[in-house]
């Protein structure tokens, strides 16, 4: 696909390469049907109000579902298969269902991150081989955070280990569920389409395990998170950096790039390319974004780079533009100036989803402050009532467990 560039004195032609990249998602939805019923002369029949009373869930839910949520979060250790192969996993959860932690299968390794109901990975270009063999250019997103593939870790995250969303999945438990042994204790086994939980079936209904349902099926021991401090340490500069993230879930079909105001143009070389959206089918994802990356060179020789995003359209088109406007491109130019000549240019781009906005990152981390200050609010120690002094301050009001943790910063790479 040429690009059309501008004459900068004689035989100066441009040339462009645009790259896409490719994935799927799949998308349902529901619907809900009305009915009218008509009675004698054709007017409506008056309904007949039936009253309907629904048990209430068992106290040991609303008490396990409690512990959860006004917790300090929650650890889990334990093992994912993706593609055939058991790979290690260490994630805490805080009580909304934010999430931190690391998966690792022999030397490769990724950090994970999730926020807002999406999942994110850092990982290395050998880790997107073994276990995203299904996105193409592996390469747009490693060694970055980017959004996960359906594959990776195969398992919503918050959804499945969100603390807010068991609770949720507990409201609706009717009933004594089954019980099993775990580690010598009686266990209720809560089974979902997703995972089973498994809750002591004892006061304090304490949360044991997790056990994953499906291919990829998870199995994770299950504890309160011991230090939350360290947690939202971890949590805060990744959710920091997921500004531009990339979506591998989406692909685009590129147009013809063009270029713009680059003739004798000291200050910058604007670069424009249109693009459909191919994948996933069916109506445009809620929030879909395109992201441009283009660079620009004089035979062989780099001008500069810029990048932007954008929004889908409904009719899956978008335009984005961007402009080159480094020191390399303003010196290039003012010599081409200043000695007539051939002076070919070309430019190189492509055209990939974007999972989160940078503008959108600042909610983002407000979201994880507020949590953070209502967690690690300490609250009054109850007074002892031998003793006359004052009440001391006290640590995080919710409880902890006795497990040693360590928090981790470090980024995955090639062994």
């Amino acid at each position: 696909m040429p690009g059309k560039g501008g004459r900068q004195r004689k035989g100066r032609g441009a040339r462009i390469m645009v790259v896409a990249g490719a994935a799927a998602v799949v998308v349902v939805a529901g619907g809900v049907v009305a009915a009218v019923a008509f009675g004698g002369e054709g007017e409506p029949a008056k309904p007949k109000v039936t009253p309907t009373v629904s048990a209430p869930p068992p106290a040991w839910t609303v008490e396990a579902g409690h512990r959860l949520t006004s917790g300090t979060g929650m650890r889990y250790d334990g093992t994912v298969t993706l593609k055939g192969q058991p790979v290690q996993a260490h994630v805490r959860v805080t009580p909304s269902g934010a999430a931190t932690g690391r998966i690792t299968s022999g030397t490769l390794a990724a950090d994970v991150v999730a926020i807002d109901g999406t999942t994110y990975l850092k990982a290395g270009i050998d880790f997107w081989r073994a276990f995203a063999g299904e996105t193409t250019h592996p390469e747009y997103y490693a060694g970055r955070w980017s959004k996960a593939p359906a594959s990776v870790p195969g398992f919503d995250v918050p959804d499945v280990l969100g603390p807010e969303s068991i609770a949720e999945t507990l409201s609706k438990t009717s009933g004594n569920p089954p019980t099993e042994d775990v580690n010598g204790a009686r266990a209720y086994r809560i089974k979902t389409s997703a995972a089973d939980y498994l809750i002591t079936a004892d006061a304090p209904y304490r949360l044991l395990s997790v056990r994953g349902t499906g291919q990829n099926a998870p199995q994770f021991t299950a504890a309160p998170v011991a230090a939350p401090a360290t947690l939202f340490t971890e949590l805060r500069p990744r959710v920091a950096a997921l500004g531009g993230a990339p979506d591998p879930t989406l692909d685009f079909r590129p147009g013809t790039l063009t270029f713009s105001n680059c003739d004798q143009n000291t200050n910058g070389c604007t670069v424009s390319l249109p693009a459909t959206l191919t994948a996933p089918q069916g109506s445009v994802p809620d929030g879909a974004r395109a992201a441009l990356r283009a660079a620009i060179s004089s035979r062989g020789e780099a001008l500069g780079s810029c990048k932007t995003s954008g929004p889908v359209q409904a009719d899956r088109s978008v335009v984005l533009r961007c402009t080159v406007t480094s020191k390399l491109w303003r010196n290039w130019m003012r010599k081409a100036l200043d000695n007539p000549g051939s002076y070919p240019y070309a430019a190189s781009a492509r055209v990939v989803g974007e999972a989160l906005a940078a503008e959108d990152v600042p909610k983002l981390l407000a979201q994880v402050d507020r949590e953070r200050k209502a967690v690690l609010k300490p609250h009054p120690a109850t007074p002892n009532p031998a003793t006359s002094g004052p009440a001391q301050t006290g640590g995080p009001s919710a409880e902890r467990s006795d497990g040693p943790e360590v928090a981790t910063s470090r980024s995955p790479g090639r062994p």
